[in-house]
């Protein structure tokens, strides 16, 4: 399954549309106010779905993921890392790698099987990600996973900025 997590253009928080490889809009996720970053994920007839929603006070930067208002696991980047970014998954065992210029990642299950693979797309006016998922059944937990990565990637170069 492949989807295309496309950042709206005009948006006064982080939203993105979320299309199938036929260009369907299958979810929407809309920032909402916050202390941190939250994001709504809606399905395509516009129920909640997931949320991804930041923790404020740690050491590295986390993320709650919530299906249908539980919440489900936890997202966070390792602290030390040699090739590229890294982060834990509080959630089926899945690890997560990226590369140094932060535009790929591979998710892996526990087996050390592929669940996932997330590439940017470059030459677009927004963040484009475009995520191949094994199984269509964890399209929702791999599109947290992205939208998690992109925020704090996102609070990273906004703290640089300051």
């Amino acid at each position: 399954m492949k989807l295309i997590f496309k950042q709206k253009m005009f948006s006064w928080f982080d939203s993105y549309n979320v299309f199938d490889e036929h260009r369907n809009k299958v979810f929407e996720v809309k920032g909402k106010l916050a202390w941190g970053h939250c994001q709504k994920i809606y399905d395509s007839h516009g129920d909640e779905v997931g949320m991804v929603k930041e923790k404020i006070v740690s050491i590295t930067p986390q993320f709650n993921i919530y299906k249908r208002g539980k919440k489900i696991g936890q997202i966070k980047r390792k602290i030390f890392h040699l090739l590229g970014p890294g982060y834990d998954i509080n959630f089926l065992g899945w690890k997560v790698n990226g590369n140094i210029i932060e535009w790929n990642y591979t998710i892996k299950d526990s087996h050390n099987d592929v669940v996932a693979t997330i590439s940017k797309e470059l030459f677009n006016l927004t963040d484009t990600y475009v995520l191949n998922i094994r199984k269509p059944e964890d399209a929702l937990y791999v599109l947290m996973f992205a939208i998690a990565m992109d925020a704090e990637k996102d609070s990273r170069k906004n703290n640089v900025d300051d």
